[in-house]
């Protein structure tokens, strides 16, 4: 519990914790930016690190943050883009191999001569990321939680990993540079400086939209059904 509001005071007050964090530990803060968005879509366990709002925030010390209290941080901008590109792309690599490695012989645990989970439902998930993996691979980059679980469970569907690379990359180079540079261009804003928390606010509300609509239209076909 107390390790939950940790993470939610750190997103609320990114403004507030990376300035502090880039005094602390100077050059470092590259290295720890970059841990966090690995294990962020690296780790099956770790879903509710930041990712977007942190991407956002990046972007907006890159362009210079000077909050309320006149402080203020400086990133490099082909810094972080490097790093956090890599670490996007390393972390769901990694996430991947959990997912075929240990995620898929868990599943074929056998309890009192059952397997764990139907063979039937494994080759349906492999069907279903042989036919629609790519456009979930990106789509899932841009949604919260989500993002942790796609490349795990396309690990568990044996996604061949030559499609599941390519689209890997092309997923995260756009995440992180979408989100990146648009704290870098708009990041500088008096009304984002002044209104910080409000703007973490609404990009964590809009990178869960989509969910919230695609669960809508599946209870209504629900009730239809």
């Amino acid at each position: 519990m107390d390790l939950l509001k940790s993470i939610l005071d750190f997103i609320l007050h990114l403004d507030v914790h990376l300035i502090a964090m880039i005094e602390d530990y100077g050059l470092w803060i590259y290295a720890i930016l970059f841990l966090i968005i690995f294990v962020e879509t690296g780790l099956v366990i770790m879903p509710l690190l930041p990712g977007d709002s942190l991407l956002f925030a990046a972007g907006t010390f890159c362009a210079g943050f000077k909050n309320e209290a006149g402080e203020s941080a400086h990133l490099n901008i082909w810094i972080v883009l490097g790093l956090l590109i890599v670490a996007a792309i390393l972390g769901d690599g990694l996430n991947y191999f959990f997912g075929k490695k240990i995620g898929l012989k868990v599943l074929k645990w056998k309890i009192r001569g059952r397997q764990l989970v139907k063979q039937k439902y494994i080759d349906q998930t492999h069907a279903f990321y042989e036919k629609h993996g790519p456009k979930t691979i990106i789509i899932a980059r841009f949604v919260p939680i989500v993002r942790t679980f796609a490349p795990f469970v396309a690990g568990i569907g044996e996604m061949s990993y030559a499609k599941f690379l390519k689209f890997n990359i092309i997923g995260g180079v756009s995440w992180v540079l979408g989100l990146t540079l648009m704290g870098y261009f708009f990041g500088n804003l008096s009304f984002v400086q002044e209104n910080f928390e409000i703007v973490i606010f609404g990009i964590i509300g809009l990178s869960i939209l989509p969910m919230i609509i695609e669960i809508i239209r599946a209870k209504r076909k629900a009730r239809k059904g």
